[in-house]
């Protein structure tokens, strides 16, 4: 498996920065195994900076960008749906525009694919930095083994969704991404892992993900806290989780919602992350 084919999939849209998507690009590029197609779906029109600097990586590296254009801006999840649907290989690994992958992140990913075939997600741990992957202020450790990331699951997202590599035909079988405008990757994990699609995350920080301020004030938001608390009632009303589950998480982000971005920060930091 370690020789397999491999594509990289990304979404990007107008209010990206060109800077973090040369990056991001420029990672991908500098892997120790590098991927045979890496699809970029452009969520709508962009603007002439993001033109310019997927026009260049395109030109610099005939044969390897798949470029997939949106008329209009779908979100994050139908945008993925797209681009899996013209992926050329059965493992398609996952990146945003704004991260940046370590260098052999891919290389490890297959390493697992190949020890244990039966995998159909494999993720990692993340560092989060502040403007800069120098400045590394947190790392999201999830659960290794896929019974401990069913439990984990109950409660709170089992995988970093930038992180991971799965298999096309077993995320396509559980229907894909949904229209959801937040969370559609903890949606898309938990109906894979409730069909019996086996996970794993290497406990290894394999990228680095951008944790500047606006992230944080993007989860303390109202849109995403009703997001956050109508997923798990639906995790709830289907039976995946308990009722106990559903309401400590839905404490949990309403106490987040009231509570100042500072002690939220101070939080996320303490008790989320290490």
């Amino acid at each position: 498996m370690s020789n397999s084919k491999f594509s990289v999939l990304l979404s990007v849209y107008q209010k990206e920065k060109e800077e973090y998507l040369s990056n991001s690009l420029q990672s991908i590029i500098n892997q120790t195994v590098v991927p045979d197609e890496i699809i970029l779906v452009e969520d709508g029109p962009l603007n002439r900076n993001l033109d310019d600097v997927i026009n260049r990586f395109v030109a610099e590296y005939p044969g390897l960008f798949k470029i997939v254009k949106l008329e209009k801006n779908v979100g994050l999840g139908l945008a993925l749906n797209e681009g899996l649907k013209n992926s050329s290989h059965e493992l398609v690994a996952r990146m945003d525009t704004d991260d940046i992958a370590k260098p052999n992140r891919f290389e490890k990913q297959l390493q697992a694919f190949e020890t244990n075939p039966q995998f159909s997600i494999v993720g990692s741990n993340i560092d989060e930095f502040v403007s800069d992957p120098s400045n590394v202020v947190s790392r999201r450790v999830v659960p290794e083994k896929n019974s401990a990331i069913l439990k984990f699951s109950k409660r709170r997202n089992p995988f970093n969704h930038p992180s991971v590599m799965y298999k096309k035909s077993d995320v396509l079988s559980s229907g894909g991404y949904r229209d959801f405008r937040r969370n559609q990757d903890y949606d898309l994990f938990v109906r894979m892992l409730n069909n019996g699609y086996i996970g794993f995350n290497i406990q290894q920080s394999l990228l680095f993900f951008r944790a500047d301020a606006g992230n944080l004030n993007r989860r303390k938001s109202w849109t995403k806290t009703k997001s956050d608390i109508y997923l798990r009632y639906t995790f709830y009303k289907k039976g995946y989780s308990s009722l106990n589950d559903f309401l400590i998480t839905t404490g949990g982000f309403l106490l987040v919602f009231v509570t100042p971005i500072s002690f939220f920060n101070f939080i996320n930091k303490k008790l989320l992350r290490k």
